[in-house]
């Protein structure tokens, strides 16, 4: 099990940047892959980018491919999205999710088992 809390999110302008935080409990953290999704009003849940359990691989979204990066510290238990040159569009709410030994490359909401409860990012323009 494991419990995972976004913080970062919050209003920025266009072409601005946020980093996202997730920070997760427990003691094997480094044994899940991590991924950020994100909703906007009145659309389902998309995939944004995942990372894999050791850091050393990344998926991202083509949608965010060259402004959003994903990282993690295994240290502190923490994964990170860095997101450049925002967009009106990428307003939503963020969510961390988690899976046990899972792929790097999974994009499906079912592909992770753990879930936070969600940061808005707003950016305006």
């Amino acid at each position: 099990q494991v419990q995972l809390v976004e913080s970062g999110g919050g209003l920025v302008q266009a072409g601005g940047s946020l980093r996202l935080s997730c920070a997760a409990s427990g003691r094997t953290f480094g044994s899940y892959t991590m991924g950020w999704f994100r909703q906007a009003p009145g659309k389902e849940r998309e995939f944004v980018a995942a990372i894999s359990w050791t850091g050393g691989s990344t998926y991202h979204a083509d949608s965010v491919k060259g402004r959003f990066t994903i990282s993690r510290d295994n240290a502190k238990n923490t994964v990170y999205l860095q997101m450049n040159s925002l967009k009106p569009e990428d307003t939503a709410v963020y969510y961390c999710a988690a899976q046990r030994w899972g792929s790097f490359r999974a994009t499906m909401e079912v592909d992770f088992s753990f879930w936070g409860q969600g940061t808005q990012v707003t950016v305006s323009s």
